[in-house]
């Protein structure tokens, strides 16, 4: 309940109790008279909720609140300075096992880095290849990317981050917005400039889009070139660690703009999506005028160079997905008031994350295409494991077996280890990363989650080269499964290992041995 309620309280703090919205979710979770005798004891000063948060073990903070009010907060006598001393003996303890007082710092391994160790030439490679590393190409139809030199020899970019700088590394530097000084900016239309000859539109003042006044020299834009590139998504404008979204759609006009743009260009027209997180992109991948999609994260210094290489084909895109993309009308079965994971069908909640959420997605969690192909094949898989249980646990059954399940502490799990091996071939033409990814699905039942990720491996193959993964997969870790009370169990009978296309079954039975405590 306590977690359901904190957003409410600081919400209740700048709006009416008597909300209609407000107290139809609160009616859901306390009742009035609890509501009001919890919001009495919320902090209506910052010094109050210095004192609140210190006293409730809160030692660091990340921003300036605490330094700000702390000092007041011990003159007005709502916090003793031993308060104070036992969150900072806790904070310096950290430094103390960093090595942070060990002495001279030049004489530590890191304690002679100076400027001159910044900006070095391998740490501005670095920054490109975790550019390059990180972006996904989510569509590719015909296909059309990549982009070649001699038949797409001027192309149109477009949208209002096609010349973004400081934008791609604001999340990276969302801590440390003084220090975080880039070595130098490689914007999308001057990394795409290095290969081709370019026409530049923004097409829209900033990411919120609102007016419509550049539309049309975007698509004059768009019909003089061999290719168009639209540059669009977020920026820290609109997400952000203080700021909630208010959707998952492009934000403003972007979307009417791409659509303008796409039926306007006289070539391929490629979408190239800069986020921090999931936009539903439903129309983009549905429109078969728009033959490509790239989420390119915010892909720091390097990024407009990154960009550029993998729309060329001088880098082989990679990445996957590190989150589900959902579409808009999922947000109106997940009020913000539930952090619940699991689904939950008699009230119509959907679920969170890939684990538990059934519904449509734009494009799934762990999804990723490349230019080349690849074919896996199983070459040693396990297709039964015994699950030893000690004579003296089976006895009492409701505590060991429930459910046709075991509990994980009444096993050996140090001999429950599984070893596949998984042979990775590149039958396309170019060179490629692939990333492994190893789900599992436990039998069917009462268990919540539908799969989970149990492990992965990346890989670069050469054309027409083949290698072999070796997976381990432990039982008591990658095959168990948390019940309802939070015990976490191994369920018997068939479970279901996916990689790719692959779907592997191993069936788990219980037997009775001794084991050694």
């Amino acid at each position: 309940m306590e977690s359901r309620l904190v957003l409410i309280l600081i919400f209740s703090r700048t709006q009416s109790v008597a909300s209609g919205s407000l107290m139809d979710t609160l009616s859901q979770i306390v009742t009035l008279s609890e509501f009001y005798m919890i919001l009495n004891t919320i902090p209506d000063t910052p010094e109050e909720a210095a004192a609140f948060t210190i006293k409730a073990g809160l030692d660091l903070d990340c921003g300036p609140f605490l330094a700000l009010h702390t000092e007041g907060a011990v003159k007005r006598g709502l916090l003793k300075e031993e308060d104070v001393n036992l969150a900072l003996a806790n904070t310096i303890t950290v430094q103390m096992r960093l090595g942070m007082f060990d002495g001279e710092p030049s004489a530590h391994p890191f304690g002679k880095l100076g400027p001159r160790d910044v900006c070095t030439p391998a740490h501005q490679f670095l920054a490109l290849q975790a550019a390059r590393q990180g972006i996904v190409l989510l569509k590719n139809s015909r296909p059309t990317l990549p982009l070649s030199t001699r038949r797409h020899r001027t192309v149109a970019v477009i949208g209002p981050n096609s010349d973004a700088t400081i934008t791609m590394i604001r999340q990276l530097c969302r801590y440390v917005y003084i220090l975080c000084v880039a070595c130098g900016y490689t914007s999308p239309v001057q990394g795409i400039a290095r290969y081709v000859k370019t026409i530049h539109q923004e097409g829209c003042l900033g990411v919120a889009c609102r007016g419509n006044q550049q539309f049309r020299a975007a698509e004059a834009a768009a019909r003089q070139a061999d290719a168009t590139v639209l540059v669009m998504g977020l920026d820290q404008s609109i997400e952000a660690e203080f700021k909630d979204r208010a959707g998952l759609l492009l934000p403003g006009l972007q979307q009417e703009l791409v659509t303008r743009v796409s039926r306007a260009s006289r070539g391929p027209t490629i979408l190239v999506l800069m986020s921090g997180g999931p936009i539903d992109v439903t129309f983009a991948k549905n429109d078969p005028r728009i033959s490509a999609i790239l989420w390119v994260g915010y892909p720091g210094q390097a990024g407009g160079t990154a960009i550029a290489d993998v729309l060329f084909g001088t880098t082989n895109p990679g990445g996957k997905l590190p989150m589900t993309w959902y579409p808009q009308n999922y947000l109106a079965k997940v009020p913000m008031t539930d952090m619940g994971m699991r689904a939950n069908p008699s009230r119509g909640y959907p679920g969170r994350t890939y684990r538990f959420y059934k519904g449509n997605v734009v494009y799934p969690f762990g999804h990723g295409m490349s230019y080349t192909k690849f074919a896996q094949n199983l070459a040693i898989a396990p297709k039964e494991v015994s699950i030893p249980l000690a004579p003296s646990l089976y006895a009492i059954k409701n505590s060991s077996v429930s459910s046709n399940a075991i509990r994980v502490k009444h096993t050996n799990c140090n001999k429950l280890s599984l070893g596949f091996h998984v042979d990775v071939k590149n039958t396309g033409s170019m060179d490629g990363t692939h990333t492994l990814l190893v789900f599992s699905t436990p039998p069917a039942g009462k268990w919540s989650a539908s799969k989970q990720l149990i492990g992965f491996e990346k890989i670069h193959i050469a054309a027409g080269s083949q290698y072999s993964v070796k997976i381990n997969v432990d039982v008591c870790k990658h095959l168990s499964v948390a019940d309802q009370f939070g015990i976490r169990r191994i369920p018997m009978g068939e479970h279901n290992l996916h990689i790719g296309d692959l779907k592997h079954s191993i069936s788990l039975q219980a037997t009775l041995e001794d084991i050694k405590t």
